[in-house]
């Protein structure tokens, strides 16, 4: 019996470690980087609507639902991606790709995975709703992006950043142009930190015939990062400069934002992949302070 209960338990716990590495449960910074935009939607909508227990639990829902999408997104990218990522140095290793894990059980995971978000979308309003299942298009679209265009980053910051507008009709239930305008700013972030990410796999990539920004301005690709989150700067001093500049605290958080973005943009190294992800990372604590400082305002 113990014999059996012993075997059992290895083939659930060997389950269990393919399950958080299939879904990325174990680099955590794709779910943070999905729940930052949320966060800071959120923070903006209350500063009009200070509805602490609202907040607080919507702030739970978005992680939540972070967390799932981000696993499920995981998942299909892998499945479409399983050919490619043979090919790679980086991914070679993933669960599909290595047959660890059969497709349709692959399939199966992002089916459930996508069952409990919607159980955690229908929480909020209609408009909430209505935006977050059009969401479900960009998502599942964007694996295919890398094989049709060198904007793979820009379509994934329209995916990644769909929460921040979800999360400020959750709260108001319209959007309104500034909303629009921050989901903007955070596109252009988007831009900028998946291209740093995107420079590890160049070589790779040019090989197999996939595309990027990364490729696309690899002569001068510490120059359009800087572009990028120029623009992203610009438009949040556009949005918030009349209430920042009366806020001591608020401009700290925002200061030092702008200090992480230019610190990225100068220290990584297309040709250190090393680098690439050590800036790529510092991307969570740039999220966190733009959500204090949001938060603040």
């Amino acid at each position: 019996m113990m014999l059996v209960f012993d075997i059992y338990k290895y083939y659930l716990m060997g389950h269990v470690r393919i399950f958080i590495e299939l879904t990325r449960l174990n680099k955590p910074i794709g779910i943070m980087l999905l729940f930052w935009p949320c966060a800071w939607g959120l923070a903006y909508a209350y500063n009009f609507n200070h509805d602490t227990y609202k907040f607080v639990y919507y702030l739970i829902l978005f992680f939540l639902g972070s967390v799932l999408m981000r696993s499920a997104g995981c998942i299909f990218n892998d499945i479409v991606d399983k050919d490619f990522d043979k090919k790679v140095e980086r991914t070679m290793t993933r669960p599909i790709t290595s047959e660890k894990i059969s497709i349709k059980q692959s399939l199966f995971y992002v089916s459930l995975l996508c069952g409990c978000a919607f159980v955690v979308l229908i929480q909020f309003n209609k408009l909430t709703i209505i935006l977050g299942l059009s969401s479900m298009f960009l998502a599942f679209a964007y694996p295919y992006m890398k094989r049709i265009t060198y904007w793979p980053q820009l379509f994934l910051g329209l995916t990644f950043n769909w929460g921040l507008v979800m999360a400020w009709t959750a709260f108001n239930n319209e959007i309104t142009l500034e909303i629009i305008l921050l989901y903007i700013s955070a596109i252009f972030w988007t831009l900028g930190y998946d291209t740093i990410y995107g420079a590890q796999d160049m070589s790779d990539d040019e090989i197999i015939g996939l595309k990027s920004t990364s490729i696309k301005f690899k002569k001068n690709i510490n120059l359009f990062v800087a572009l990028t989150y120029l623009i992203t700067v610009l438009i949040l001093l556009y949005l918030f400069w009349g209430k920042i500049e009366a806020n001591y605290f608020s401009s700290i958080f925002l200061i030092f934002f702008v200090v992480t973005l230019i610190y990225q943009s100068i220290n990584f190294n297309k040709e250190n992949p090393a680098s690439c992800l050590k800036m790529f990372k510092l991307n969570n604590y740039s999220g966190l302070l733009l959500f204090l400082g949001i938060l603040v305002i």
